[in-house]
């Protein structure tokens, strides 16, 4: 039988590894941990070459794929270790994850990670033994007779619940797991991996059952990858936007009587209205109109919607009156509402709607982290109503608003479409149209993109696009998400050029998305270092003696006038002790006002990374902000005007 592998017709021999070693060279396949058959499937090198397969594609480690591989075999490389270490433990599950892999454990006592040496050197000698993973199949009578000799009952419990009448039993080292598969050849693919941290888990997740030990870790196909991966998460530490909002008081939590939720203080408070307020103009300013809708709407109307269905398990309810109301999770009814609320014309169209909405969505406590997850928040929400053949230029327009927003603050991004999911509403034909008008925007947009394969939202297909921050981690944030079914839900028209009644098309969209969760991005990216435009203060007058109180309080005033954000540090303090305070507030710019500056009338200046522009005068000065806040708007299609 033929094959061919990455362009090359081979005589396919009995197994893939052999196969697949014809065609790669030596160096090449030492990093392929699995291979990929012509229908999709991946297979472990072991196996043989199906039957009528003519074309196999090798899954090298270093690939989404491989990763996901070689963390799946590193899970159960750990938990080979912990049952060496503590054979008392039961295992239960341990699959890949976006970072690494976990695996739960029933023990006695809970680990923690005082015991990751130990099994971080269990785990050194298992991957140095380079035992191959071996591939078995058994009947489901067969594996529930091994697991229960070997006293692993939450094993049998998975078994049991299995529909099939045969299971897969993958074994490495001493250790035998249920699993699909495929994985690495042999254990010594787990090489380059850390243990990271540990938690409790309830077992299928619910707090009924036995509360497991979890361990979670990380793994990579290279040391030069795993160093990198721990010093970005050393970086992100320092970064952490929690520890830098109580530094620079911008905001807290007060978990005993609002868990989940922000409490504003002043600086972080003008940090947000200055972002606010940019973006409501640049609304404006791109053909948006101003909208608010209640945060209530009668429990009906969800229905109606589609979300007390397909989304109630997110949203907080209450009792009016005997009436059951909803807690708004987004803004979307509202704003049909209120374009139901007179007829439309075709001349009308696109209506576009823009909201900063509060809103309300029902968090596990366990997930909540900071301005990133919370229950409150507020969304940067638009909804354009358009006809179907403005579709494509209505979604470029919002492609070209969240492309100037990443450039204003730097950002590269990575864009998805996201498919129909298997609960949704709506016809075929809706979503085949939507999706459509998706590809071809972003095509016609010139931004390349994958398809990500049933994460659509339940009433449309969406772009999700992905931002990338300075030390080179994702963030979700924008969304496109094309609706035909909602309008028709709500019986929307507009009255068309033949005088007939239409169905307009709906556009859902967010570019920043939770205003909260951005400005979290932003901190960590910045390190707390906002860009001067978006800075609390821009300039912080220290003195150095109370001779020059009233200068500074005099320049403080003048550059207030000329539209700066200024503060004046007064205090019976050291110099030293008074910059060092500025440069840790993240303060763009420190002047100082001394006997040699009050003659001159002016201050000297220094920037927050330390670089000294010497003495200026108030007018010298505000020039300087002004220039450095515009700079980022110098390119692109947004404007500064925050005076």
């Amino acid at each position: 039988m033929e094959v061919r592998v990455e362009g090359q017709t081979l005589q396919a021999a009995n197994d893939i590894a052999t196969t697949l070693q014809q065609a790669l060279s030596g160096k090449k396949f030492k990093t392929v941990v699995a291979a990929r058959d012509d229908k999709g499937s991946l297979l472990d090198l072991s196996a043989p070459v199906p039957v009528g397969c003519v074309e196999l594609s090798p899954v090298y480690a270093d690939t989404p794929q491989g990763l996901a591989i070689v963390r799946h075999s590193t899970a159960h490389v750990m938990a080979c270790a912990v049952k060496r270490l503590f054979p008392k433990a039961k295992v239960t599950i341990g699959p890949a994850i976006e970072t690494g892999f976990y695996y739960d454990f029933d023990v006695e006592k809970p680990f923690s990670s005082e015991d990751f040496a130990a099994i971080e050197a269990e785990m050194a000698k298992i991957a140095a033994e380079r035992a191959p993973f071996v591939r078995q199949e058994v009947s489901k009578a067969e594996a529930i007779t091994m697991f229960t000799d070997m006293d692993e009952p939450y094993k049998v419990e998975l078994i049991s619940d299995i529909a099939q009448e045969s299971v897969s039993l993958y074994t490495c080292a001493d250790f035998k797991d249920l699993c699909r598969g495929p994985h690495v050849p042999h254990t010594g693919f787990a090489t380059h991996a850390k243990l990271m941290s540990v938690a409790g888990a309830y077992w299928h997740g619910d707090e009924k059952n036995r509360m497991l030990s979890r361990i979670y870790g990380t793994a990579f196909a290279d040391k030069r990858s795993l160093d990198a991966y721990l010093q970005q998460l050393e970086e992100a530490k320092r970064r952490d936007h929690r520890k830098l909002g109580r530094e620079l008081s911008y905001f807290a939590f007060k978990e005993d009587v609002a868990p989940g939720m922000v409490f504003w203080l002043p600086r972080g408070m003008l940090v947000r209205t200055i972002l606010e307020d940019f973006w409501r103009r640049e609304h404006l300013k791109r053909g948006y109109e101003m909208v608010q809708g209640p945060q209530l709407l009668r429990v009906e109307t969800w229905q109606r919607s589609g979300h007390y269905e397909h989304y109630r398990e997110n949203m907080y309810f209450t009792q009016i009156e005997e009436d059951a109301y909803g807690i708004k999770p987004m803004n979307c009814i509202a704003h049909m509402l209120i374009y139901g609320n007179e007829l439309r014309s075709y001349r009308d169209l696109p209506q576009r709607y823009f909201e900063l909405g509060v809103v309300h969505r029902h968090e596990k406590s366990g997930v909540l982290h900071g301005l990133l997850r919370v229950r409150q928040f507020t969304q940067d929400d638009a909804h354009i109503l358009c006809m179907p053949e403005q579709l494509e230029d209505e979604i470029l327009g919002v492609i070209h608003l969240i492309r100037d927003l990443m450039h204003l603050f730097g950002f590269s991004y990575k864009v998805a479409i996201s498919t129909r999911p298997e609960k949704s509403i709506g016809t075929d034909e809706a979503w085949e149209l939507a999706t459509t008008a998706l590809i071809k925007a972003v095509e016609h947009a010139g931004l390349a993109y994958e398809i990500n394969a049933g994460d659509g939202a339940f009433y449309g297909p969406k772009i999700d696009v992905r931002l990338l921050d300075c030390i080179g981690r994702e963030w979700q944030c924008s969304t496109i998400q094309v609706d035909f079914t909602l309008p028709e839900r709500f019986d929307l028209t507009y009255v068309g050029q033949d005088g007939e009644r239409h169905r307009p098309v709906m556009l859902h969209r967010a570019i920043m998305g939770s205003l909260e969760r951005f400005i979290g991005i932003l901190i960590e990216n910045y390190a707390g270092a906002l860009p001067t435009w978006l800075a609390p203060e821009q300039a912080r007058i220290l003195t150095v003696t109370a001779a020059g109180d009233a200068a500074a309080l005099a320049l403080c005033d003048e550059l207030k006038a000329r539209g700066i954000r200024a503060a004046v540090d007064t205090r019976n303090e050291k110099l030293g002790f008074k910059v060092r305070e500025a440069q840790m507030a993240k303060t763009p710019y420190i002047l100082v006002v001394g006997e040699k500056e009050v003659q001159a009338g002016g201050a000297n200046v220094r920037l927050r990374t330390g670089e000294n522009l010497g003495l200026k005068s108030a007018a010298e000065i505000a020039a300087c902000i002004r220039a450095e806040a515009e700079e980022p708007f110098k390119q692109g299609g947004m404007c500064y005007s925050f005076s």
